[in-house]
Formats: C-alpha cells, sequence, structure tokens
C-alpha cells in the first residue's frame, strides 16, 4: 500500500491572505506615521525661530533697532530664508525700535500640516501656533 506525497508549499490562497492583511496593516499604519512625522518637523520651525530671536536681540544690540532683513550684516540677520530642510520659510514681517515679529510659514511636504501652518516669534519671546484656519 503506497501513501500519497505529502504536498509542501504555501498555496495562492494561503499567500493572498498574507498580502491582505499587510496591506490592511499598512493602510492603519501610514497614516499615523505621517501625523508623527509632521509634528517631528515643527521643531525645526521652532528652533528657526529661537535663533532668530537671538540675532535679533544681538542686532537690536548694535544698531538700537531690530530689523526686517534676513540677509548678511551688516544691514541683516544672516540668516537663511528656510529652515535647515527647507520644511518652513521664514520672513520678518515688522520690525523697528519697539520690536519685531518672525514667522515661520510650512514649505515643500510640510505645507500638509494643517495643525500648525505657521509659528511666530516676537521681541518679548511670545510664540504662537496658528492652523490652517487661522492663516488668511
Amino acid at each position: 500500500m503506497t501513501h500519497p506525497a505529502k504536498q509542501l508549499g504555501v498555496t495562492l490562497i494561503e499567500l493572498m491572505i498574507v498580502v491582505v492583511i499587510v496591506a490592511v496593516l499598512a493602510s492603519i499604519a501610514l497614516p499615523s506615521y505621517r501625523s508623527y512625522v509632521l509634528r517631528a518637523h515643527r521643531t525645526e520651525a521652532t528652533t528657526a525661530l529661537l535663533g532668530i530671536a537671538a540675532a535679533q536681540e544681538k542686532f537690536y544690540l548694535q544698531n538700537n533697532t531690530y530689523t526686517t532683513a534676513l540677509d548678511a550684516p551688516p544691514d541683516g540677520l544672516g540668516v537663511p530664508t528656510s529652515t535647515e530642510n527647507g520644511y518652513y520659510t521664514i520672513s520678518i514681517g515688522a520690525a523697528d525700535a519697539d520690536g519685531f515679529t518672525a514667522t515661520a510659514t510650512t514649505a515643500g511636504g510640510q505645507a500638509d500640516d494643517t495643525h500648525c501652518k505657521t509659528f511666530t516669534i516676537d521681541e518679548t519671546g511670545a510664540k504662537t501656533a496658528k492652523d490652517s484656519s487661522d492663516v488668511a
């Protein structure tokens, strides 16, 4: 009496079930990961704005006024117009002898971040963040 040979391996149906399970897990994990990445990039904006504030104070000590220029000294602060990885653009909206307001606005892939579209800092160190519904 001979016994039929035992088949080894994975059937197509088993393989398709694994593919479906992986696809479901990926569809759950990717949006959460993207949200985490957007939040992590926000530190780049706050770091750049703190650098602007420090440069503005140094400029004020030398010139008795704040400046709107980001370009090289002696007229400007000597800081770039975008953050290190380009996720935010930096600008100084208003500056005079009494104060300044610097803004970091989302750029590139970070523009998908609707919860924190802009960050601002002023001469007192007051920081604000606005979402896309607050931005004109």
